[in-house]
């Protein structure tokens, strides 16, 4: 199981999340304001030198962006048809590591914060679901899209995709994710994702 893109939209997202500019916004963009300014403080702050100041700076941001996700929502859209065909024992444990695995790939790429500067462009809601979209910007002036797809869980907007360049963090992880199950198995899908998340 190949994984290129996949990383590059979950750093993205998790750099969005945490350079963002405050702009004018509805409830969904409102509803992660706070953790986005706690995210931009933390790293602005971060010392990365040494392996214990590292981890504690991910424990801090895990705080922080844990709760802007619906992992559960995330893992099953993920697997698509094959969410449905698993126990709910094998469901708690695929959503604990998948979970893993996007903190396994956002913290293994958490110095490449640079001040990257973030922008929304809009922000659309249907009912629970809605869309924000955002610009981010590097310092060399390169300039790329961050979409967030969040739906209304308990009163609150979480995550459930990040879309980078029109790429789909969880479409790309289905497809991937497809190819292991169809070819071999769940087990298998499973062992190899605990590899990657280990």
């Amino acid at each position: 199981m190949k994984v290129k893109m996949t990383p590059n939209c979950l750093l993205a997202a998790i750099l969005a999340l945490c350079s963002a500019r405050p702009v004018a916004a509805g409830e969904p963009t409102e509803q992660i304001r706070v953790a986005i300014n706690q995210g931009v403080e933390i790293l602005n702050r971060a010392k990365l030198n040494t392996k214990e100041k590292r981890s504690d700076t991910i424990n801090r941001l895990r705080e922080v962006v844990y709760p802007l996700f619906d992992f559960e929502e995330m893992a099953k859209r993920s697997l698509g048809s094959h969410w449905r065909r698993l126990d709910p024992k094998q469901q708690k444990e695929f959503v604990a590591v998948f979970t893993e695995l996007l903190e396994k790939t956002y913290a293994d790429r958490i110095d490449l914060y640079d001040g990257q500067k973030v922008v929304y462009a809009g922000e659309t809601v249907d009912q629970d679901y809605a869309q924000v979209d955002t610009k981010v910007m590097s310092k060399k002036g390169e300039t790329f899209s961050v979409d967030y797809r969040l739906r209304r869980v308990d009163g609150k907007w979480r995550i459930y995709d990040v879309v980078v360049e029109n790429i789909s963090l969880v479409n790309n992880y289905r497809s991937q994710f497809q190819r292991v199950i169809v070819n071999s198995s769940f087990e298998e899908l499973m062992k190899r994702v605990k590899e990657k998340a280990s």
